[in-house]
């Protein structure tokens, strides 16, 4: 009987959490860590995290740490990469390391570059130890759990929205004097300024001398908050800044890669611009595959750069949304399916509206019905394969550790050629007999 008992409390929990995440995220805030920890530790990892996303900052900190081994790695895998690096970034640096080292080598590895910011950022600069609430906690529940969290030193406390983005601030004066029913969302004041974890520091000093702030929230891609710059870090900046400054004044530029000697900016460029005249060989040994058909429809010689440039700027603005998405962090490798098949569909619909043109345009130009059809199915194609190329590339260069940076554009130029004289010749040949 207890134990046709326990599997109806587990089944019924299941429910409450699948069609409630967001209720079931607040009951589980009101628990003490060990009943949530048992509420969680009965379900599957799929059923917790659309939960978790709801709740508080503190709640989900407390509730890892007392998660079993295996339950807390798999949630830190399903979790999106953001909110996972986040997660892990506001624990101790040896509690860190013992999560990261228990997950699958790939999920670490892309955790551990999230959790890396470059030098000279507001993530280098930030205080991962911040504390949000949802707009609808009420104040005396986050009096209770600041004072449990044992926090110091806090000036204000930060609101969230639904999705999990900043949305505010309320000040620790006014929380304590405010009623004890009153929701944060009444106390909220508006935010005076924000700051993203890949701003430069020149951003960072900027905010500071135009708000005189105490306190400087720093937000990722998503808007969603990550940590605060306090008074002592952003002081250290603004002396690090007046230090650059008086760099400058000499002479001495911030960025030494732009003052470079010849000899070693020709050593850095040369073997790239060698491997572009290869792939330019390749491009051409593909024109020349159909040299008979050129040879016999001159009209296919003109149009040729058509097809080769609409695939080329399709595929460059792929990858400068995608080379974007990866430097901002937005996306990470994990993305890479809906990154591609979002690029996908934008170029098919982008395709038949540029060859619907094109057809037409071809058509007034050469009087031919099969050539207008030969180039609108060349257009398609080539630019979905540049949406798809434009994509993919840069995400497989930093799964394999290279710059996409330096490299995306060079293999996407070769493949965007190569598939679109490739379709546009290949086409014209199988439908020779309508041109």
């Amino acid at each position: 009987m207890d134990t046709d008992a326990s599997v109806a409390i587990v089944a019924l929990n299941r429910r409450f959490l699948v069609d409630y995440p967001r209720e079931a995220a607040r009951h589980l805030e009101s628990q003490s860590i060990g009943e949530a920890v048992n509420v969680l530790a009965s379900q599957p990892p799929h059923v917790i995290v659309p939960v978790w996303q709801y709740l508080a900052q503190d709640t989900e900190e407390r509730i890892l740490d007392a998660l079993p081994d295996n339950l807390r790695s798999s949630i830190l895998s399903e979790l999106e990469p953001a909110a996972s690096a986040a997660l892990l970034l506001r624990g101790a640096p040896e509690k860190r390391d013992r999560y990261l080292a228990a997950l699958r080598p790939e999920i670490a590895k892309e955790l551990s570059e999230l959790l890396s910011f470059p030098i000279d950022t507001a993530g280098q600069l930030m205080d991962p130890r911040v504390i949000a609430f949802q707009a609808e906690v009420r104040a005396r529940e986050a009096l209770s759990r600041l004072r449990r969290s044992r926090a110091r030193a806090l000036r204000e406390i930060y609101v969230i929205d639904e999705e999990g983005r900043l949305s505010g601030r309320v000040e620790m004066q006014e929380l304590a004097l405010s009623r004890p029913g009153q929701v944060l969302g009444d106390l909220q004041r508006r935010l005076i300024a924000t700051v993203q974890t890949l701003a430069p520091r020149e951003e960072v000093v900027e905010l500071l001398e135009q708000h005189k702030l105490s306190v400087l929230p720093v937000i990722d891609a998503y808007g969603a908050l990550v940590g605060v710059i306090h008074h002592a870090g952003l002081l250290t900046a603004l002396q690090e800044e007046s230090s650059l400054d008086i760099q400058t004044m000499v002479g001495v530029s911030k960025d030494e890669r732009a003052l470079s000697k010849v000899w070693f900016s020709v050593v850095k460029r040369l073997p790239w611009l060698q491997i572009n005249l290869l792939t330019a060989f390749l491009a051409a040994s593909v024109v020349g595959l159909f040299e008979s058909t050129i040879a016999k429809f001159t009209a296919l010689a003109v149009l040729l750069p058509v097809v080769a440039g609409q695939s080329g700027n399709a595929g460059a603005q792929a990858l400068a949304v995608t080379m974007r998405g990866l430097a901002l962090r937005e996306i990470s490798g994990r993305h890479w399916i809906r990154v591609v098949f979002k690029e996908v569909n934008v170029g098919l619909l982008n395709g038949l509206a540029i060859a619907l043109t094109t057809g037409i345009a071809v058509f007034f130009w050469s009087g031919s019905a099969g050539l207008s059809l030969v180039i609108g199915i060349a257009m398609v194609l080539s630019m979905v394969a540049a949406g798809f190329s434009g994509a993919v590339i840069p995400i497989a260069l930093r799964r394999m550790g290279q710059d996409p940076a330096q490299s995306s554009s060079i293999v996407l130029t070769t493949v965007t050629d190569v598939v679109g004289f490739f379709s546009f010749l290949g086409i014209a040949t199988l439908l020779s007999q309508m041109l």
